[in-house]
């Protein structure tokens, strides 16, 4: 692995930890570095990191204080 994508793994705690837990990923790692957006994109789908989920979860909450505050009428 080459020593800027180990840097940048050490750099993101849930980057690290995502590779701990899929250790398949050091093979790709090694391989070639361009497999590291590969690697963030998954990293991101797993832990819910992107700018839709973020958006989603946004209007998630403020449904549910909709809801409340409807209730508490």
């Amino acid at each position: 692995m080459q020593r800027i994508v180990f840097n940048k793994l050490k750099e993101n705690p849930k980057m690290f930890e995502y590779l701990k837990l899929n250790s398949n990923w050091y093979k790709e790692l090694n391989r070639s570095s361009t497999n590291y957006k590969k690697f963030e994109n998954a990293m991101k789908d797993l832990y819910k990191l992107r700018t839709t989920d973020k958006i989603s979860e946004a209007i998630d909450n403020i449904d549910l204080i909709n809801s409340v505050l409807n209730v508490l009428k």
